[in-house]
C-alpha cells in the first residue's frame, strides 16, 4: 500500500543568493514535487526553474550507487564496483605512500559550491588541514568582487536588504541577469516600479531582466570603471554628493575627484558604447534621489578590470549618501552578516604555517608543474574538468597516471572520467545541514527527508572515516552534523546573539539579529576608522587580452534559463528545453560580417583553445559580444569541449580571480574539424 503524500521543510543548495526555504512533496521515499515556501519572507512561495526539476535530478537512473574503482585508461571513465571499507582501505595507503615520497604539501582539494550546506561543503576541509595538504585558494566566483567591495567598505560584505528595495525610488542592476540569478529580488523590484520608481539595466546582453527595466544600456563589457569614474564626475559636477556624509565618514575624495576627470561622459560614452545623454541624465536622478540602489552581480567582475570595476561601482551609493535612506545603498553579497563561529568546523585551527597555496583558476598548472608536483588531488562539490579555466590544460594534468584522484559525486561528470576512485555522495535531501546566504539575511537548517539510495554517503562522512584510517583524532573529526552547526552557532557576536541551534532546528529559518531597518554602512564603513576608501581610485584596467583583427569579438557567458551551471547539467528536460547542445547568440551584424547563418554550428577560437558551438542570431546581443549562455557539460557538446577550452588561467586585478568573461575570439561560419 503506498504512503500518503507529505510535504516536508528543506532548504535550496544551489549556489544563489537566494537560498530558498523550500516545501519538498514526499511519497514511498521519493521527492515528487519542489516548491518554495509561500510563508518565508524572501522566497515566498515560489522556486526557479531549476529547482521545480529538481526531482528529476533526485532520481535519476544515472545516480551514482556504490563506491567504484577505475579499471581503463584515465578519461575513459570505466570503473568497477568496490566496497567503502575497501576504497578508504585503498585510498589511505595510497595517501601513505605519496607523503612518504612527495610530502603532505602534495595533496590538493579542489571543491567550491556544489551544495552551500556549510557542513557538506566546508567541513571536509578540516581533513585536509589536519594532513598539512596544500591550501586551496577558492577564487573561481566572487573573489574578485569580495575584493573590490571589500577595498573600499572593510571586510564583512553587506548590503541592502532586499525587503527593503521596495522602497527605492531608482534601481540600477549593474551586470546581473536577476531574473535567473536572482529571482527572489524582483518582487521588491516590481513593487518599487510600482511606487513609482525608475530601473536601469545595465549589460551587454539584453535578457530577462532587461524586460522589466526601463532602460537597458548595453555596456561594452570590460568598461564598467570608466562609466563609474563618469557618472561620479558628473554627480561632482552637478553638486550632488552628500557632502555631510562624506565629511563624516569618507577619505580619499580628492584623488576619486581627479581620477573622475579622466573620464568625462563624452569620452565615457565612446568609450563604453552608452549614450551621453543617458549617462548625464542617471547622474542627475542619482543626484536627486537619494533612495538610490545599485546592485552588482558577478559575472561583471570575471574580467581582467573586474576588482576595479566593481570598487567603482561600489562608490557611488557612498557618493550620494544612498546609505542612510530605507530603499537606497545596494550591494554585491549579505554574506558579512553570517558571523558564524567558523574556526572549528573546517578545521581552520588546524592549518599550518608555511603551507603551499594553489589558486583554484590555476588548477592546469598546478597539474602539470613538476616542481613542486601535485600527487593526490580529491575533487568534491565541484566539476573541474569542465568549470576550471583553460580545460585542455585541466585534462592534460587529469591524464597524470601518477596522480591518485578520488571524486565523490552525484554523477558521472566529466571530471569523474579521470578518478581512479568514484564514490558516491548525498544529495541535500538526504542530509542535514546548515545554510547562510548572499542574498538575504536569514539563517536556515534543513533535516534529511529522503533516505539516501544505495550506499551514497555525506561527503564529511567520507573525510571522517578516511581521517580516522590515517590517525587524525581532533576531536571535529568525531563531531556530528548537529554538534558542528551548534559549535557554529557558539558565538557572541551580536547579529546571532539569542540564536540556538535548538532554536534554529525549531523553526528551520531565524533571521539574523539587526537592527530594524538595517541600513548597512549608514553610519561609515567597517575599517576600523569607519571611513569608507576613496582612494586609491579605481582606474579603468585595458585588457592585455584585446580585440584585434584577429580576435575581433568579446565573448561572455551568463547563466542561461535552464542551465546556469554544470550541477544541473544532464537533467533531459532542461537540456530540451535548452535545445538540446550549448549554444551561443551573436548579433546580425557580426553574423553577416563572419558569414554566419541563424542555427548553424560555427567554430569559436580564442589565444588558448576553440570549441564548436550552434549559433542563434538576435539584436539582444550588442554588436562585438559573442555570449554563451550556461556551462553544459563537455561531454554534451557536439565537440566534446568545454566553454573553458576558450578562457585563461591568468588572474584578474584583484582576489586572484577567474576570467570567465575576457576572451577575445574570433568566428568562422564552418566548425574547425
Amino acid at each position: 500500500m503506498k504512503a500518503s503524500p507529505t510535504i516536508v521543510r528543506s532548504v535550496c543548495p544551489l549556489d544563489c543568493p537566494d537560498t530558498c526555504a523550500l516545501h519538498i512533496t514526499v511519497a514511498d521515499n521519493r521527492m515528487v514535487r519542489v516548491t518554495g515556501q509561500r510563508q518565508h519572507p524572501i522566497t515566498r512561495g515560489f522556486a526557479c526553474v531549476k529547482l521545480a526539476h529538481y526531482p528529476e535530478r533526485q532520481h535519476h537512473p544515472d545516480r551514482l550507487l556504490h563506491p567504484m574503482k577505475r579499471i581503463g585508461a584515465k578519461g575513459e571513465g570505466r570503473f568497477t564496483p568496490i566496497s567503502w571499507e575497501e576504497a578508504i582501505d585503498d585510498i589511505a595507503a595510497r595517501l601513505r605512500q605519496r607523503i612518504e615520497q612527495f610530502g603532505e604539501q602534495s595533496i590538493l582539494p579542489y571543491c567550491y559550491a556544489g551544495t552551500m550546506g556549510l557542513i557538506q561543503r566546508d567541513h571536509p576541509l578540516a581533513f585536509f588541514r589536519a594532513l598539512g595538504a596544500a591550501e586551496l585558494d577558492q577564487t573561481i566566483c566572487a573573489s574578485t568582487g569580495s575584493a573590490g567591495w571589500e577595498s573600499r567598505y572593510g571586510p564583512h560584505k553587506f548590503s541592502t536588504p532586499p525587503e527593503s528595495v521596495r522602497h527605492a525610488r531608482l534601481i540600477v542592476l549593474w551586470g546581473i541577469n536577476a531574473a535567473r540569478s536572482h529571482s527572489h529580488l524582483l518582487p521588491w523590484i516590481k513593487e518599487a516600479k510600482h511606487r513609482g520608481a525608475r530601473v536601469i539595466h545595465i549589460d551587454p546582453y539584453r535578457n530577462e531582466t532587461s524586460h522589466l527595466a526601463d532602460e537597458h544600456w548595453p555596456i561594452v563589457p570590460g568598461t564598467d570603471t570608466a562609466l563609474a569614474l563618469a557618472l561620479g564626475g558628473e554627480i561632482l559636477r552637478l553638486g550632488g554628493e552628500d557632502r555631510e556624509y562624506l565629511a563624516r565618514y569618507a577619505s580619499g575624495l580628492d584623488q576619486y575627484r581627479q581620477a573622475c576627470v579622466q573620464w568625462p561622459v563624452e569620452r565615457a560614452a565612446e568609450y563604453c558604447g552608452i549614450a551621453a545623454e543617458r549617462i548625464r541624465h542617471l547622474a542627475q536622478q542619482m543626484s536627486r534621489h537619494r533612495q538610490t540602489y545599485i546592485k552588482i552581480g558577478y559575472g561583471m567582475t570575471r574580467n581582467e578590470g573586474g576588482g576595479n570595476a566593481t570598487s567603482a561601482i561600489a562608490l557611488l551609493p557612498a557618493l550620494i549618501g544612498a546609505w542612510q535612506h530605507l530603499g537606497g545603498g545596494g550591494g554585491i553579497s549579505t554574506s558579512g552578516a553570517f558571523r558564524l563561529n567558523t574556526t572549528r568546523y573546517s578545521g581552520m585551527h588546524l592549518l599550518r604555517p608555511g603551507r603551499r597555496r594553489v589558486n583554484q583558476n590555476q588548477l592546469g598548472k598546478a597539474l602539470l608543474s613538476h616542481s613542486p608536483r601535485l600527487s593526490a588531488l580529491f575533487v568534491f562539490n565541484s566539476n573541474p574538468a569542465v568549470v576550471a579555466p583553460d580545460s585542455s590544460a585541466v585534462r592534460q594534468g587529469l591524464l597524470r597516471e601518477d596522480l591518485l584522484t578520488v571524486v565523490l559525486e552525484h554523477f558521472q561528470t566529466d571530471t569523474a572520467d579521470y578518478a581512479d576512485y568514484l564514490l558516491p555522495a548525498t544529495t541535500f535531501a538526504e542530509h542535514a545541514d546548515l545554510y547562510a546566504a548572499y542574498g538575504h539575511y536569514y539563517l536556515q537548517w534543513a533535516e534529511p527527508i529522503l533516505a539516501p539510495p544505495g550506499q551514497c554517503r555525506p561527503n564529511s562522512w567520507f573525510f571522517q572515516q578516511l581521517a580516522r584510517q590515517l590517525g587524525l583524532h581532533d576531536p571535529v573529526f568525531s563531531m556530528t552534523t548537529e554538534e558542528l552547526a551548534a559549535d557554529l552557532l557558539d558565538t557572541e557576536h551580536p547579529f546571532l546573539a539569542g540564536i540556538s541551534f535548538e532554536q534554529l532546528r525549531a523553526r528551520r529559518s531565524v533571521r539574523l539579529n539587526l537592527p530594524e531597518p538595517f541600513l548597512p554602512y549608514s553610519r561609515g564603513s567597517n575599517f576600523p576608522d569607519g571611513k569608507i576608501r576613496f582612494s586609491p581610485p579605481p582606474q579603468q584596467v585595458v585588457f592585455r587580452d584585446g580585440i584585434d583583427e584577429e580576435f575581433p569579438l568579446r565573448l561572455i557567458s551568463p547563466p542561461g534559463p535552464f542551465v546556469l551551471n554544470t550541477t544541473m547539467g544532464n537533467i533531459e528536460s532542461l537540456l530540451r528545453a535548452s535545445g538540446s547542445e550549448p549554444r551561443v547568440l551573436m548579433h546580425p551584424d557580426d553574423a553577416s560580417r563572419y558569414g554566419v547563418r541563424h542555427g548553424q554550428r560555427i567554430g569559436i577560437r580564442s589565444r588558448h583553445g576553440r570549441i564548436v558551438r550552434r549559433v542563434g542570431i538576435t539584436d539582444t546581443v550588442r554588436p562585438g559580444v559573442v555570449v554563451a549562455l550556461g556551462q553544459w557539460w563537455a561531454k554534451l557538446a557536439p565537440d566534446r569541449r568545454s566553454l573553458n577550452e576558450l578562457t585563461s588561467q591568468e588572474l584578474t586585478d584583484m582576489g586572484g580571480g577567474s576570467l570567465f568573461g575576457n576572451p577575445a575570439v574570433a568566428v568562422t561560419a564552418e566548425p574547425p574539424c
